[in-house]
């Protein structure tokens, strides 16, 4: 098995008619997931699931990268004859954001699995904008902002299982208040689980333990494996 592209999208075949899995990754790092992310998703790939990854560039139209991502995973579903009740929908930071603003709420998948949620306004997330906006008379924010986000999850977001996964160290995760927001809809069942590591935990490439073999990546290598561990395991729970 290996990577292989189609369309705009970077995917992973696993067993046929089995589970699907739709990832969008972080600011910067979802340009290319099969290779930020390829630990991760493949350590996924081992325990059965086909991967769908879409790539994108950031931008301030929030709105508009998750309606450009949930038309693409639709149109793969449909060539590929994949169910929306055996596709788990999973985002990292930004991706999260993405996944929850899809405009279909959710209808094309059985749940969400959100690692490092952070819903910050542009200026905290680029802080650039902060220092040279006043200066110049602009102002920019994310669309939609983060109080209309947290309003779009709660009015629209229908999975009523989601794993919010947050990192000890990672000091920009806001997935409890993502929780509160989830937990205020009716019949809610979604569930926050913690593990080691940092924002960036389920970023990986393995360019040491492919070049290196391995040397001083065995602790690593145990974090991926243990987040894959947590959303495989919380899926099949869900049965």
């Amino acid at each position: 098995m290996s990577w292989r592209q189609r369309g705009d999208l970077w995917i992973w075949d696993g067993p046929p008619a089995g589970r699907r899995l739709e990832f969008i990754g972080g600011n910067g790092l979802g340009t290319s997931p099969q290779l930020s992310y390829r630990r991760l998703l493949e350590a996924l790939a081992r325990r059965g699931w086909t991967l769908v990854c879409w790539p994108y560039l950031p931008g301030f139209d929030h709105q508009l990268l998750a309606a450009q991502a949930c038309r693409s995973f639709r149109r793969e579903r449909e060539r590929s004859g994949g169910a929306a009740g055996a596709t788990l929908r999973l985002g990292h930071s930004l991706g999260c954001k993405l996944q929850l603003l899809a405009p279909d709420g959710g209808r094309g998948c059985r749940a969400t699995a959100l690692m490092s949620f952070n819903n910050y306004g542009a200026e905290r997330s680029v802080p650039l904008l902060a220092e040279l906006g006043p200066r110049l008379g602009v102002r920019s924010e994310f669309s939609p902002s983060p109080a209309r986000t947290l309003a779009c999850v709660r009015e629209g977001h229908g999975p009523p299982d989601n794993l919010l996964l947050r990192f000890r160290d990672d000091g920009i995760d806001q997935s409890p208040e993502l929780l509160a927001t989830l937990a205020s809809r009716p019949q809610d069942a979604s569930v926050l689980q913690e593990l080691p590591g940092d924002h960036l935990a389920p970023a990986s490439a393995g360019l040491r333990q492919q070049w290196l073999g391995g040397a001083g990546d065995g602790g690593r290598q145990r974090q991926i494996e243990a987040i894959a561990a947590a959303i495989d395991g919380w899926w099949l729970g869900l049965s």
